[in-house]
């Protein structure tokens, strides 16, 4: 079975995000990959897994944006400018991971 861990080890609940500060790891627990899970268990955990990693990035654009924000305030207008740039960037590929989700879980209805 895939499991979905922080950086300290614990189990995360599929399709719920806790954030904490540091490195985040995503253990799948197996080291054959979804082969040796099954073919749901892995369609199953693939949603787990996109759903959490849009959610985490959503959130860290969000940071992101909220720093751009105090950098301006603080008159590093140059530095604010590139990480906006940089939330723009990141936000497209959010756009992308969701129609990747999107589709995913469309794929499992059909079949």
């Amino acid at each position: 079975m895939h499991l979905l861990k922080d950086e300290n080890g614990n189990v995360i609940p599929h399709g719920e995000h806790h954030h904490h500060d540091g490195e985040h790891s995503h253990d799948c627990g197996s080291e054959h990959g979804c082969q040796s899970c099954g073919e749901k268990n892995c369609k199953d955990e693939t949603v787990a897994l996109l759903t959490y990693m849009l959610q985490h990035n959503e959130h860290h654009a969000a940071e992101l944006d909220q720093m751009a924000d105090n950098l301006l305030k603080l008159g590093m207008d140059d530095a604010a400018k590139q990480i906006k740039e940089g939330v723009a960037d990141f936000q497209k590929g959010n756009m992308r991971l969701s129609l990747a989700l999107t589709l995913v879980k469309e794929h499992i209805k059909e079949a």
